[in-house]
């Protein structure tokens, strides 16, 4: 008697590439500028989260909103724009995608088009703020007190991961299957992310620390965490890694 076949396991086969920034004169200067207007921001606005988390960290929402926006519409392609295929059409003898027609194309984009996609990534952006503060209050972050804290936290940490991805990828079921699987191939935005969540889990290493510091208070550190790690990360990303996904063999 012989045993029955054993089902193969179902795999994710990775097909994305990376996000290739538009090459406008533009967005070439912004992309550069934008990770030092952000580091300049919140390092002239650490002291006053030191001494008021709550009422800093609600008015930074609107600064840190505007940044991201002007970043994803300036210098990103908006979601519809980005394709993992080209139709026959488009392609040369050796079945590539023509470069400058793709270039062509993002050019050609329409103001109208960039902004109601980026009000869609920044509704879908809210959105995963409450089931973000509760994988927050899973990972650890005060339950009964500092909810407030909890709840701003999850909304910066949404604005700097998950906009840019809402904006680039909308809701291609592919593209978050990858980005899930964490399998999703570097470049500016996916290591933004990553830098975010490594950087906000690195955050809260300080804190039970007995060092007695004004900044040790929750969520100052994780947050703190999650703007560098979002730098770092977009750096990181963009130049050292860009086209690299992570491997779990």
């Amino acid at each position: 008697m012989t045993n029955p076949p054993i089902p193969k396991s179902r795999t994710i086969n990775p097909t994305s590439q990376p996000i290739t920034l538009l090459s406008t004169p533009t967005a070439r200067t912004f992309a550069h500028l934008h990770p030092v207007l952000l580091s300049a921001y919140y390092y002239l606005h650490f002291s006053s989260l030191v001494a008021t988390p709550v009422p800093t960290l609600f008015a930074d929402l609107v600064p840190l909103s505007l940044l991201q926006l002007a970043y994803a519409i300036t210098c990103l392609p908006p979601t519809k724009s980005i394709s993992t295929t080209a139709t026959p059409a488009q392609k040369t003898k050796t079945g590539k995608p023509k470069r400058a027609q793709r270039e062509r194309e993002r050019a050609w984009e329409g103001l109208p088009s960039k902004l109601s996609t980026a009000l869609l990534a920044l509704t879908l952006t809210l959105l995963s703020t409450p089931p973000l503060t509760t994988i927050l209050i899973l990972f650890g972050a005060p339950l009964t007190t500092h909810l407030s804290q909890t709840v701003l936290l999850a909304a910066h940490i949404s604005l700097l991961a998950l906009f840019p991805l809402f904006y680039a990828h909308g809701v291609n079921s592919t593209m978050w299957l990858e980005i899930a699987g964490v399998i999703l191939p570097f470049d500016e935005v996916w290591g933004a992310t990553v830098g975010t969540l490594l950087g906000a889990w690195l955050g809260a290493v300080p804190i039970p620390l007995d060092w007695d510091r004004g900044w040790q208070v929750w969520p100052v550190t994780v947050v703190t965490g999650a703007w560098v790690g979002a730098v770092v990360g977009r750096g990181v990303g963009g130049l050292l890694v860009r086209g690299r996904r992570v491997r779990f063999d």
